[in-house]
């Protein structure tokens, strides 16, 4: 069984920032791993969707598709993941779900006022302009969490938090309800 802790947070919500934190200090190795890895990597050819040479609305879900049963894929091969990702479509969280049966998954929701996430997202200019905003606004509907943070409180306090509720083992999100 690995564990897996998912921060699920608005894009700019500040995952990327707790996931490096979190890695350096937790007692096991853990795998972060997160979509940016990819884009940043130059897996994905975003120079060629930015020009129009290919639709990413024609790719994203043969990605995403990939993307998930990767994510299955490292975790029945034992690795423990820190995975920062967006459920922004319906169906993907049952999938996970399904995919981390069997592994322990702690489900944390990485909040962030809206407004911060605007003026962020402004200022990485990597990401399609109102985004953060439709996040911030849809993707925590409908799931139960672990823990739910505060991206603007201290970093150190909310790597504590998580590895606390972490170490307690307790498990009550969405990934550990029957039925979904």
């Amino acid at each position: 069984m690995a564990c897996i802790i998912f921060l699920h947070g608005a894009s700019s919500s500040g995952k990327s920032t707790i996931a490096k934190a979190l890695q350096d200090r937790i007692e096991a190795p853990f795998w972060h791993i997160s979509i940016d890895h990819l884009r940043d990597a130059g897996v994905l050819p975003t120079a060629r969707f930015k020009r129009g040479d290919f639709r990413w609305a024609d790719a994203r879900a043969a990605f995403f598709d990939a993307f998930h049963a990767s994510l299955k894929a490292y975790a029945d091969a034992g690795n423990n993941l820190i995975l920062e990702h967006i459920l922004d479509k319906d169906g993907w969280l049952e999938t996970l779900t399904r995919f981390f049966a069997g592994h322990d998954v702690l489900f944390v929701a990485v909040h962030c006022p809206v407004d911060l996430l605007v003026e962020r997202e402004r200022l990485r200019a990597d990401r399609p302009i109102g985004s953060a905003k439709i996040d911030f606004e849809t993707i925590h509907n409908g799931k139960i969490y672990d823990l739910e943070i505060d991206s603007t409180a201290d970093i150190e306090s909310n790597v504590e938090r998580i590895l606390t509720h972490w170490r307690t083992g307790h498990r009550a999100s969405s990934f550990s309800q029957k039925g979904l």
